[in-house]
C-alpha cells in the first residue's frame, strides 16, 4: 500500500471511526485512500473549525480526536485548535499534508514550516522524511497523544511519502502505558497531614477526568467530608448539589468558594494547577495552609506553589488510599452556612433583554440532566459555569486554558459526533459566534441536532466589563452592535431559528428548541450593561472580589 493508504488503515487499527478535516492539493492522496475506508469523514467549513471539532470530539468521549489539513494555510489554521488541546490536555492527532521531500526549504506554493510553528504547542511534532518513517510516526502520535498529560500531537507527511510505497502492517500500538504508582511514605505523609487539620478544603480541576479517577475523588470526598471548590474545568467532578461542592473558585468563582479556600489551613489540590484565574494574586492565596498536591503531571508540582506534600502519579489509587473519615464537623458546617449565603446570588441581568442567569437555570431545568453543554469563551461562558449545573465531568466543553473565542459551535459537532445519543447544546455570546459561524453549513450538511443558544448583548462582553471596572469606563473597541440578525443568518444556512426578547416567553422558546428535530438558533438579547458578578480584578487577591449588585 501507499503511504496515505497506510495512514487510513493505522486510523482503522486504532478505532478512530470519525476525522474532521478540510482537503487541499498536499493532503490529496490521503482523501483518495478514505473513499475506501469505512472511517467516517466530517467536512467543517474552515480548518480551525476541524481541530475544535475534533477537539470536542475528545473532550466529550476521551477518545483521541483526529483533524486533517493540507499545507501551508489549511496547516496554519490548525494551529489555533492544536493550541486549545495543548493547554486543555486533550489527546487530538493532527495530520498535515506538506510539499514534496525535493521541494521543502524552496519557498514552494503553499509550503510551511508547520513542524516549527507546532513545536510549542503541541506535545510532540514529526515531520515525517523518508516513507519507512511513516508507521513509527503514526503509532507515535497516538501513543504520546494518549499517554501521561493527554495533548496534541502533528504529523506533517510530504505529499511524496504518501504517495510512497510503504511496507509495514499498520498495526495498533500497545497504548498509553499505566500510570505511575505513587510511593507508600507520600501517602502516609498526606494522611497525616489530614489528620492534623482543622479546616481542610479540596481544590480539584480538569486532572481528575484526564486521570479517569471521577468514582476515586467522590469516594474520597464522600468519606472524609472535605469542602470542596472547582476550577472551571472541574466543574461535574462532583454532582451540583451535593453537600460538599461549594461549586467554582477564582476570578469568577462564588465568594463562599474564595473565601473558605482564603480561610483553610490544608489545601488538598488534586488534578489542577494554580491557574491564575483561579488563584488571583498567588502569593495571597491560601496564605493560611499547607499544600498536599497530587497530580500525573510532575511539572506541574511545585511549578507555582511549593507543595508540603507531593503525590505525583496515578491519583486515582492515591485517594483510595487517603479516603477515611475526619473529624471536621463544625468546618463543614461553617462553609455549607457561606455557600448558602454567598453563592451566585448577584443578579447577572442589568436593563433590557433577556437575565443570563434565569434563561440557563430554565435551560437547564428542561433539558437532560446528561446533556453536554459547549460554549464559547466570554461573560456567556462565566454565566454557564456559574448557573447550569453539571452533575459529571465531560458535560461542560470550553477553551479554559488558551480561551478561544469560536471555540463552541465545532467542538459541539464534535461532541454531538462522539455521543449521538445525548443531547448537545452550543452557549455562545454573538462576538464568540461569528468567529466560526460558518460551521452551520456542517451542522446542517449532517444533520446534528445541536442547539445553538447566541447570549447577544451586541457587545464584547468580558472586554467591555474589564474596560468599565479596569479603565474607568473608557470603551474602545467594543461595540458589536452593527451585528447581523442572527435568525436570518441561521435561516441563510437552512436552520429553523427565533428570538426571545421577553422574560415571559423564555419557557415556550426553550421548549420550541429542545423539541425541534435537528440543529436550530435561538436568539437571546442580553442587556449590553450585564456584568459577571462576582469578580476578582487581575492582579488582585481573590479576597478582594467585586460582588456587583445583589439580586
Amino acid at each position: 500500500m501507499n503511504g496515505a493508504e497506510h495512514i487510513a488503515r493505522a486510523l482503522e487499527a486504532r478505532g478512530i471511526d470519525t476525522i474532521f478535516g478540510y482537503p487541499g492539493g498536499m493532503i490529496m492522496p490521503l482523501y483518495d485512500a478514505l473513499i475506501d475506508s469505512p472511517i467516517r469523514h466530517i467536512l467543517c467549513r474552515h480548518e480551525q473549525g476541524a481541530a475544535f471539532a475534533a477537539g470536542g470530539y475528545a473532550r466529550a468521549s476521551g477518545r483521541p480526536g483526529v483533524c486533517l489539513a493540507t499545507s501551508g494555510p489549511g496547516a496554519t489554521n490548525l494551529i489555533t485548535g492544536i493550541a486549545d488541546a495543548h493547554l486543555d490536555s486533550v489527546p487530538l492527532v493532527a495530520i498535515t499534508g506538506q510539499v514534496p521531500t525535493a521541494l521543502i526549504g524552496t519557498d514552494a506554493f503553499q509550503e510551511t514550516d508547520v513542524l516549527g510553528l507546532s513545536l510549542p504547542v503541541t506535545k510532540h511534532s514529526i515531520l515525517v522524511r523518508r516513507p519507512g518513517e511513516l508507521p513509527a510516526a503514526i503509532g507515535e502520535a497516538f501513543r504520546v497523544a494518549t499517554s501521561g498529560r493527554p495533548g496534541p500531537v502533528l504529523v506533517d507527511v510530504p505529499k511524496d511519502i504518501l504517495l510512497a510505497e510503504v511496507d509495514a502492517e499498520p498495526w495498533p500500538d500497545a497504548g498509553p502505558a499505566a500510570g505511575v504508582t505513587i510511593a507508600p511514605e507520600a501517602v502516609a505523609a498526606a494522611r497525616a497531614l489530614l489528620r492534623s487539620s482543622h479546616r481542610p478544603v479540596i481544590y480539584a480541576g480538569g486532572g481528575v477526568t484526564l486521570a479517569g479517577a471521577e468514582a476515586a475523588f467522590r469516594r474520597f470526598v464522600e468519606a472524609t467530608g472535605i469542602p470542596t471548590v472547582l476550577t472551571l474545568k472541574g466543574l461535574g467532578n462532583l454532582p451540583d448539589g451535593h453537600p460538599c461542592n461549594l461549586g467554582m473558585l477564582g476570578m469568577h468563582g462564588s465568594v463562599a468558594a474564595n473565601r473558605v479556600v482564603q480561610e483553610c489551613d490544608l489545601l488538598v489540590v488534586v488534578g489542577a494547577r494554580f491557574d491564575d484565574r483561579v488563584t488571583g494574586r498567588l502569593d495571597r492565596f491560601a496564605p493560611h495552609a499547607r499544600v498536599v498536591h497530587l497530580d500525573g503531571d510532575a511539572a506541574q508540582v511545585g511549578k507555582l506553589r511549593a507543595a508540603d506534600c507531593a503525590l505525583v502519579g496515578a491519583i486515582g489509587p492515591a485517594l483510595e488510599a487517603l479516603a477515611a473519615p475526619l473529624d471536621i464537623e463544625g468546618w463543614r458546617r461553617h462553609c455549607r452556612a457561606l455557600h448558602g449565603m454567598e453563592g451566585f446570588a448577584a443578579r447577572a441581568g442589568a436593563g433590557p433583554g433577556i437575565d443570563p442567569a434565569a434563561f440557563l437555570r430554565r435551560l437547564a431545568a428542561a433539558v437532560e440532566r446528561r446533556a453536554v453543554i459547549s460554549c464559547d469563551v466570554g461573560q456567556h461562558q462565566m454565566w454557564v459555569a456559574q448557573y447550569y449545573p453539571f452533575d459529571h465531568p465531560r458535560q461542560l466543553l470550553t477553551s479554559g486554558g488558551l480561551g478561544a473565542m469560536g471555540f463552541g459551535l465545532p467542538s459541539a459537532i464534535g461532541a454531538q459526533l462522539a455521543r449521538p445519543d445525548v443531547p448537545v447544546v452550543n452557549v455562545s455570546g454573538d462576538g464568540s459566534f461569528l468567529m466560526n459561524v460558518q460551521e452551520l453549513a456542517t451542522l446542517k450538511r449532517y444533520g446534528l441536532p445541536v442547539k445553538v443558544v447566541v447570549f447577544d448583548n451586541q457587545r464584547l462582553g468580558m472586554v467591555r466589563q474589564q474596560q468599565e471596572l479596569c479603565y474607568d469606563g473608557r470603551y474602545t473597541e467594543v461595540d458589536l452592535s452593527d451585528n447581523p440578525d442572527f435568525t436570518a443568518v441561521a435561516a441563510a444556512f437552512g436552520l429553523p431559528a427565533r428570538r426571545v426578547s421577553e422574560a415571559a416567553a423564555v419557557e415556550e422558546a426553550i421548549d420550541w428548541c429542545l423539541r425541534t428535530p435537528g440543529p436550530c438558533l435561538l436568539h437571546v438579547p442580553v442587556a449590553a450593561e450585564a456584568n459577571v458578578w462576582p469578580m476578582v480584578k487581575p492582579g488582585h487577591a481573590n479576597e478582594e472580589m467585586i460582588r456587583g449588585t445583589v439580586a
